[in-house]
């Protein structure tokens, strides 16, 4: 599969919506706070279209930070189940930690479900550190949230193909 990574709009949100609610059950965001975020111009959300699938959206993801701040927040991620370890949710990742560096951020943090081993594996190879538990942070279930502190690397540069 291959995927277009663009900025979500609020025509995004019922497909967004979908995946939320399907991914995250009882955890969902409810819509009136994803709208908030959408329309919050210190968020940044993408979307990820599958390429020769017209409205089919297989991820998402969205980042909390005001320009000019030091410190930015992964709001939310998710990928469908069948895009799922294919690369997607690392794309929308380092995209949203590229726009954190360009929005002036130092750190990046984000919490992860303490039940939810593979998203914290990805973060961990993005370099992102546990730093903190918050014990039975994820409700109505009770469970705990791994905090996770990412230091913004600098930006790589790399020669261009066949120079």
């Amino acid at each position: 599969m291959s995927w277009q990574l663009r900025s979500a709009t609020t025509a995004d949100l019922p497909r967004i919506m979908e995946l939320e609610t399907g991914t995250f059950g009882t955890d969902a965001w409810s819509s009136n706070a994803m709208l908030s975020d959408l329309r919050n111009p210190q968020c940044y959300y993408l979307v990820a279209d599958r390429v020769g699938f017209p409205g089919v959206l297989d991820g998402y993801a969205g980042l909390f930070a005001p320009r000019g701040a030091q410190e930015g927040d992964i709001q939310t991620i998710a990928v469908v189940e069948a895009a799922r370890r294919g690369g997607l949710g690392r794309a929308l990742m380092n995209a949203l930690i590229r726009e954190a560096r360009t929005r002036g951020a130092k750190e990046v943090f984000l919490e992860v479900r303490a039940d939810n081993p593979g998203p914290k594996r990805l973060y961990e190879t993005l370099g992102f550190e546990e730093i903190a538990v918050r014990v039975g942070y994820y409700q109505p279930d009770a469970v705990d949230a791994i905090v996770m502190r990412l230091a913004v690397p600098d930006p790589v540069t790399r020669p261009a193909v066949g120079q």
